[in-house]
């Protein structure tokens, strides 16, 4: 077997697509499909499915390549402790509402420090198995993350706050109790297409609850929900750390702030490895040092 080939399959399983394939290995697209169709006559079974609009993996195409990651990972972590300098692809997949991490400055520092390391970024709120999807590190909420995952602070304690423009406010009132929401016109969330809207979570007295608010606008960009509300368009519900500026200028207000207790914040995580590659523990370091000095 051309043990070339192999690199060729994994870049396919992970973007989904000859042609960004292609481009991620600096070949050419017939190169790929070639290469592909050569493994398939070696193992003698179709690894790929192809049609005019996707590419997607068969089931022996998926056995081979989840039993190729790992050892591939250690090859790719092996060349990279004999470097000068840490170097390679990062990928990170990181929640939407990582605001601390997503917000310019930290991943300008680490780019700026290590100018051999590609940073690749996956905003996603899937609940996703990052060693399966082939991502090095994620972004989340400590409570969502996995036992089994090494964790790092990216930030402090985090508090949901509702919010609303002053003009909504002095239209239609700001709710005394969170049940009051259920009369009023609500920015929801929620994390995909298929699924219900976020419930809004409080707490009083120690004892927690929620309030499944009917949102009249919902999605799963938070931006648009933050534009939304700015705009005049109702009450939405957001980590602290995304509105912080708005409640600065006095373009937002926050709202029930009696009944929203903080939480535990956002961690980088990762799966336990006896070597870390170079380019992973160079970001953990950074966010480390980010940290300390924040």
């Amino acid at each position: 077997m051309d043990l070339n080939l192999l690199p060729l399959l994994l870049a396919v399983a992970e973007e989904r697509n000859f042609r960004a394939a292609a481009d991620r290995l600096g070949v050419t697209r017939s190169a790929v499909s070639q290469g592909i169709r050569r493994l398939e006559d070696t193992v003698g079974v179709q690894l790929v499915m192809r049609t005019t609009r996707a590419v997607r993996l068969t089931e022996a195409g998926e056995r081979l390549v989840e039993s190729l990651r790992a050892p591939m990972g250690a090859v790719h972590d092996a060349l990279e402790v004999n470097s000068d300098a840490p170097s390679g692809r990062l990928r990170l997949a990181v929640t939407s509402i990582a605001e601390e991490f997503l917000s310019g400055p930290l991943l300008a520092r680490f780019a700026e420090a290590y100018p051999k390391i590609i940073v690749d970024v996956t905003v996603t709120d899937e609940e996703l198995d990052i060693v399966e999807h082939g991502y090095d590190a994620g972004v989340r909420l400590g409570e969502v993350i996995e036992q089994d995952m090494i964790a790092v602070p990216v930030s402090g304690p985090q508090r949901e706050v509702a919010a609303a423009s002053p003009g909504y406010v002095a239209k239609h009132g700001a709710p005394e109790h969170p049940g009051d929401l259920l009369h009023h016109r609500c920015i929801g969330w929620r994390p995909g297409p298929n699924t219900a809207p976020w419930r809004w979570e409080f707490e009083r007295d120690g004892q927690p609850f929620d309030v499944m608010v009917d949102p009249q606008l919902t999605t799963n960009d938070l931006r648009l929900m933050l534009r939304v509300a700015l705009a005049g368009g109702g009450i939405t519900f957001a980590p602290r750390d995304c509105m912080r500026e708005h409640f600065d200028s006095g373009a937002l207000v926050p709202l029930l702030t009696d009944y929203l207790p903080p939480f535990a914040g956002f961690y980088l995580y990762f799966p336990q490895r006896k070597h870390m590659a170079p380019k992973l523990r160079a970001l953990v370091d950074h966010v480390r040092r980010w940290r300390l000095a924040d």
